[in-house]
Parts: structure tokens; sequence; C-alpha cells
């Protein structure tokens, strides 16, 4: 028996759906109990640790494991949850970032740093999950939690341009893979408010002239609890403009060394 898996997660699909898929393909399995370490969001792909048996018990000794992800970050853009699956709003800017140009801004991103949980997440304050506060439109009379989020390595693998057009075809196949759901606690925003998120992006999209938006790609080695929703709308900022994750794949699970200089190696990695 397996006290350990990592599952390739795909975009669309849930922790919970990514571990039912594996359990078919593998019947051996089929009344074994599983659970995953780490959250990891439905839009965002890449590696998922599942525990099985009785390492499930052990769950704690896995959640705070450092993770390195791949992103692509949209600029001009801005969404309230901080990816292509929120309401879109545009800048009205034209940002032409070089891969030269933002080295000293990424490098501000590098350290410890107090910042607060993402509207749409799934911490909760008096019991109820901040997301929900949001639909509410209730947010305003809530004490935004804060937490320590640790990036120890942020790199710009390259930058590249993306028309209006190529853009609405990435994100009609991106809002195609948006998982339904029938849970209680989700009914407010049911199936993550997909349908009127796609209305939005249809009518932004025709709205805005042809024009050109510039694509970061970054790899970001960083503490467990670092959202890369939050890091895509502060880089959006700190260009002053907006942007957003257009994509997430977490790459590497396990134990980072930092060393001198932005620089370190993985002690452990589960693969």
């Amino acid at each position: 028996m397996k006290r350990f898996i990592v599952l390739d997660k795909k975009m669309g699909e849930t922790p919970l759906a990514a571990i039912g898929l594996w359990k078919r393909e593998n019947p051996e399995y089929a009344d074994t109990t599983a659970c995953y370490a780490g959250r990891l969001d439905p839009m965002a792909s890449g590696k998922l640790l599942i525990l099985l048996g009785d390492e499930c018990k052990r769950q704690r000794n896995y959640t705070n494991l450092d993770k390195e992800y791949e992103i692509e970050i949209l600029l001009d853009v801005g969404s309230d949850t901080g990816d292509a699956l929120g309401m879109p709003e545009y800048s009205h800017k034209e940002v032409f970032a070089e891969k030269r140009n933002i080295t000293d801004l990424l490098r501000k991103e590098l350290g410890a740093h107090l910042r607060e949980y993402p509207a749409f997440s799934s911490k909760t304050v008096n019991g109820k999950p901040l997301f929900l506060y949001s639909l509410e439109g209730t947010l305003s009379h809530t004490i935004m939690p804060k937490h320590i989020e640790h990036i120890y390595r942020i790199q710009c693998q390259s930058v590249y341009t993306i028309s209006t057009t190529e853009l609405e075809t990435r994100i009609s196949k991106f809002l195609a893979c948006v998982p339904r759901t029938n849970e209680p606690s989700k009914r407010l925003g049911e199936n993550f408010r997909v349908e009127t998120i796609r209305a939005c992006w249809t009518t932004l999209l025709n709205t805005i002239p042809e024009r050109k938006f510039t694509v970061l790609r970054l790899t970001v080695t960083c503490a467990s609890g670092t959202y890369m929703r939050s890091l895509a709308s502060r880089i959006g900022t700190s260009l002053h403009s907006k942007a957003l994750a257009l994509s997430i794949k977490r790459t590497k699970i396990g134990t980072y060394t930092p060393l001198w200089g932005g620089i370190g190696f993985w002690l452990r990695t589960y693969r």
C-alpha cells in the first residue's frame, strides 16, 4: 500500500474529482481513505499531493510544504478573483513590459510579507469562508485576516503579447473547463458564477479595440499559503495598471532551502 501519490491535476478538475479518477484507475485503492495535502484552485493545474490510508492522520505534517509554480500574468485586465475566473475589469491602459524592465519589480516580492487573504478564498472568518462574504456583498463589514506569504525565488522566463482576438479564444477555452458543483456551501456563487463571468468577458472584449496585451511568464518558488492570484494583482498595481493570472501550474512540492543571492535547492520533492 502506498503512503502517498502525486497526481497531475488538470485545469478545471477539482482535487476530489482528481482523487476519484485515480481510484477508478486503481481499483485496489477504491475503499482506501484519501485526502489532499495543500489546496490547488480548480482552475489551476499541476502537482497535487494525495495521502493514503493511515497517512491521512498525519496530514498536518504535509500542509506546510514549499511549492513552485509556473504562471502567466496578463497585464491591463484585472478581476475580483485575481484570475480569469472572475469579473473582469479593463484598465484602459497599454503597458509594454520587457523582461529586463521588471527585474526590480519582481525583486520587491521576494522575502516574507504580511498579506491579506484573497477576497475569494476559503479562509474562514467567524466560521464562514471569505468568498461567501464577497458574494453576499458584506466583505466591507469584515475585518480581513492576514497571513505571512514568503517568496524565495521569482524569475521572469519570457514576455509575449496576445491580441484581443487571441485572448477571447483563450478565455473561452478556459471558461469551458469550469467544473460544475452541487455543494450547498457554493449555492450563492453557483458553478463559480461562470455564466455571468462569461457574459462579462464577452461584453468587455467586444468593447476593447483590437490591441496587443502583454503576458509575463514567471516561475515562482514560495512557501505554502502564497497565492499566485494575489501576486498577479500586485504586479499589475506595481505597473500602475491591472493584471490577473491567466494560467497557474504547480510544478513542485517539497522542501526548498534558499541560499544567499536568491538561489537555493530542493532538499526534497514529492514526485
